[in-house]
This record gives C-alpha cells, structure tokens and sequence, in this order.
C-alpha cells in the first residue's frame, strides 16, 4: 500500500513530533511517500525547492497512492487542498483530531462524507485506529 501522509508544514510545526511517530508507525502498512512531513528538522520554510516542484511532486504523490492519512489537529491550507484532491480523486481519506476546548475541527472535514474522521488523545490509540482502516 501507498500512504500519503499530510500534515502542516508551513501552516505551523508544532505537531512535528506526533508528525514522526506517526510515520513510524504507518511504515507497518505500507510505503510512505511523504516521509519527509515528520522530519523535526523541518520547519515553516518547508523544502529547498520551488513552489511549483513542491505542487508538482506531491500532487503526483497523491495520485499515485493508495491512501491519504492526515493529521488535521493543526489547520493546514495546503491540508486542506490535499484532503480535496483525494476526495476528488475518490483516495481513501483518514483524517486524525485531537479535539480540544480551544479548537473545532473545520465542518469541511468534519461535515464531508467521503472523508473518515478519527479523534484520538494519545498517539498511543494511533494503532488501534490504523489497524481498522488501513488493513482492509
């Protein structure tokens, strides 16, 4: 299986360390095509590369997979225009929440029927939730 991974990049890296773990552990279901979301030393700037080779690369990325796993607990425009495209596309959509008193998740996520929402308060329950849906 091919799993695209989203989470914020320029949006914001507070999330990176759930970002790795979470890699590491999608690594048991297949091949992460976006490994490079959960490298720490990634930051806002995001990749030496252009804009244009960036929307490219991961568009084709997100065509060529089988599934796409999002992290959403940190809102992301480029997120966002990912989890629309695999939608489009008719991609399995898995999107991960952490709610909390301060934050909602965006009705475009949560409201869309196309897209599989899962919340979650520790990446402990990450493997629980990957072994229901990425094992089919």
């Amino acid at each position: 299986m091919k799993i695209y991974f989203a989470g914020a990049i320029r949006g914001g890296r507070d999330d990176s360390d759930i970002y790795l773990q979470i890699v590491s552990m999608l690594t048991r279901y297949g091949t992460i095509l976006t490994e490079h979301v959960g490298d720490p030393n990634l930051d806002v700037r995001g990749e030496e590369l252009s804009n244009q080779q960036i929307y490219d690369r991961d568009l084709e990325w997100l065509r060529s997979c089988d599934c796409l796993v999002a992290e959403v607990t940190k809102p992301s425009l480029g997120v966002g225009f990912e989890i629309g495209k695999a939608t489009e596309w008719e991609i399995q959509v898995l999107c991960l929440y952490r709610p909390s008193e301060s934050r909602s998740l965006s009705a475009m996520i949560a409201g869309c029927d196309k897209v599989t929402v899962e919340t979650y308060r520790s990446v402990d329950e990450l493997d629980g939730i990957f072994a229901r849906h990425l094992s089919r």
